[in-house]
């Protein structure tokens, strides 16, 4: 089996059950990015925030369809808000989505 050097040994300070519940949130974390419209809409928000109507309109989907996966991103603290009026924008939650998703581009394109 190939070595990798950034290879990140698992700090053994956890007790068995933090590590079992950690690995259950990152199952969950990956079957959100399991499903091609959500990565679709996080990809799209790289560029920068967007509200609902830019999305639908930039990947031609429903505006019901577009929140439905918003909803589920930001339930994962994938995504954050920011209202403006009445108009809400979104933004990949923080740097970690940005390099889960280069990542995985990065390795497909191989």
């Amino acid at each position: 089996m190939e070595q990798h050097d950034s290879i990140h040994t698992c700090p053994c300070a956890h007790n068995p059950e933090t590590i079992e519940r950690e690995l259950e949130e990152v199952a969950a974390l990956y079957r959100v990015f399991g499903d091609k419209t959500r990565v679709s809409l996080l990809h799209a928000l790289l560029e920068r925030e967007k509200c609902v109507n830019e999305l639908a309109s930039e990947l031609s989907m429903t505006l019901s369809a577009v929140s439905h996966q918003l909803r589920i991103l930001r339930q994962a603290h994938l995504v954050r808000t920011r209202r403006d009026g009445k108009t809400i924008y979104y933004s990949p939650d923080d740097d970690h989505v940005r390099t889960i998703l280069m990542q995985g581009l990065d390795h497909v394109r191989e």
